[in-house]
């Protein structure tokens, strides 16, 4: 059975676009057979997967106001042709444009208006091994539909005081959501991510996490990385655009813990 995860935090600029598009990247690079949502308006996990959001025939909004399915919607990333000759491997992408900013509107007014996108991925899971859901930094109708279709959330954060504040929003948005929508929904996991070690107050926050949340934090830390912030101007994850950066190989290690650690449990 699929799992499906979606990449959140309330907090913006935590890196949760790139998390999603260099861990699809690196579970396909694993063997993982990866589909990609982008619930965000902005498309950043669209553009960064080499698809141009700007010459979609159907997105995310198509599916969601069920005028296609999933299969009709999704299209695959695309890499140049020197990643090309890499022989990356590749995922599925239902990608978003602006389009998806008047969804919030149309869907209030829609039957189970929060399970508009379960329902879609529910006719296509079979394909899959793994669904990441790019979700916006605001609870919204679309990170509403994204915790509802999800069995649980991975949580990217900065070892920062103030990720703190905005993961306890999180937690109680999720402990709601459980409660009322989705029995399944859960956190996965805590990933810490922009990591640099040299920096005392970083370490400080990461031993408070780790003795606070305990196993739910991941072991791979994502370090900060020049690469990785340079490759969504080519149009590609840090993973595809420089396999041997130290953050790719990082999302590479964090791909095979995640997939570790289900198929354990």
């Amino acid at each position: 059975m699929a799992h499906i995860f979606c990449i959140a935090n309330q907090k913006g600029g935590v890196g949760k676009t790139t998390t999603t598009i260099n861990l699809a990247a690196a579970l396909a690079a694993i063997g993982q057979r990866v589909l990609l949502i982008d619930l965000d308006p902005q498309g950043n996990a669209t553009m960064g997967s080499g698809v141009d959001k700007r010459q979609l025939a159907f997105s995310v909004y198509d599916v969601l106001l069920g005028e296609n399915s999933i299969a009709q919607a999704r299209t695959r990333s695309r890499w140049g042709e020197a990643a090309a000759r890499q022989d990356m491997p590749t995922y599925d992408v239902l990608g978003a444009n602006r389009d998806l900013a008047g969804a919030e509107v149309e869907l209030v007014n829609l039957e189970q208006r929060e399970k508009r996108l379960k329902n879609a991925i529910a006719e296509s899971i079979h394909e899959y091994d793994i669904v990441l859901i790019d979700c916006p930094p605001s609870l919204s109708m679309l990170t509403l539909n994204g915790l509802c279709a999800a069995h649980g959330v991975i949580v990217p954060m900065q070892c920062e005081y103030f990720a703190l504040e905005g993961l306890t929003d999180l937690v109680n948005t999720i402990k709601q959501v459980h409660a009322n929508l989705n029995k399944d929904l859960k956190i996965i996991g805590l990933l810490r991510v922009m990591f640099d070690p040299r920096i005392t107050l970083q370490q400080q926050v990461s031993d408070q996490l780790k003795s606070h949340f305990g196993d739910k934090v991941f072991n791979t830390l994502i370090p900060r990385n020049v690469r990785l912030a340079e490759a969504p101007s080519y149009g590609l994850p840090g993973v595809v655009f420089d396999p041997s950066a130290k953050g790719s190989q990082a999302f590479i290690d964090f791909a095979k813990e995640l997939v570790h650690r289900f198929q354990s449990t």
